[in-house]
């Protein structure tokens, strides 16, 4: 039921997205030249809302090679949302300094499968609440007719703040614990389109963590059989900045 309510929602949201980009970029294609009141700002502020695709990059330790109750540990991926603050600083003609702190929502999998051609998949499901602090730097191209290419890229911390919560403590004392801090370089890239009250930019952004989230107990079946856990993150986001 999930995996079908993410394949259709994924689809709509991209391409109501789509068409509500072409229809603005067709209104100022002959250029009306709003970035010039924006590019006279040394700073903005804006928000931004997201829809995104999660899971883990799981590391096998030597113990799943050897164990004999568990033959497959994978993860799947999930749909989530998100919801930012932008705070943006101007260096120079081509850079900007953004901080977008916020929260999303998201969810991951992990599945397992015992030894046999019979034996189903266990799927133990993680829905994290997450404040993010993403800082990064973004570089921008020359306006063309109100509209400007930019590629980003930075660091972001996390809080799981779903961790501290009394089930999925409960839940993770006889699973697998996640830790709830993180950390994720970023890289993404997108489009600035000025309007004459605001900035509208799409932009998708891939996020990888680079600090193991597994907190490893031996006496725990399915944490024995991974060695690291790592988040990745595909977001596709929409600014709205001013």
């Amino acid at each position: 039921m999930r995996s079908l309510y993410s394949s259709k929602i994924i689809p709509i949201f991209i391409i109501l997205s789509c068409f509500f980009i072409q229809d603005l970029a067709s209104q100022y294609s002959r250029g009306s030249y709003n970035f010039q009141d924006f590019q006279a700002k040394p700073y903005y502020y804006g928000i931004t809302i997201g829809y995104n695709q999660s899971k883990y990059r799981l590391n096998h330790s030597k113990s799943f090679i050897l164990n004999d109750s568990i033959s497959i540990a994978e993860a799947q991926s999930g749909p989530g949302f998100s919801v930012a603050a932008i705070i943006n600083l101007k260096i120079g003609r081509y850079f900007d300094f953004r901080v977008l702190p916020g929260f999303s929502i998201s969810e991951r999998t992990l599945r397992y499968k015992k030894p046999g051609l019979d034996e189903p998949f266990q799927s133990i499901t993680i829905e994290p609440v997450i404040v993010d602090a993403p800082f990064l730097l973004r570089f921008k191209s020359d306006p063309y007719k109100d509209k400007r290419a930019f590629v980003v890229t930075g660091v972001k911390y996390s809080y799981d703040v779903q961790s501290n919560s009394r089930i999925r403590r409960e839940f993770e004392d006889s699973v697998v614990k996640i830790s709830p801090h993180d950390f994720q370089v970023e890289l993404g890239a997108g489009v600035q389109f000025f309007l004459p009250y605001f900035i509208l930019s799409p932009e998708i952004k891939f996020s990888q963590g680079i600090g193991n989230t597994l907190i490893y107990n031996n006496k725990l079946e399915a944490s024995n059989v991974l060695e690291k856990v790592f988040t990745r993150i595909l977001t596709f986001s929409l600014h709205f900045e001013g």
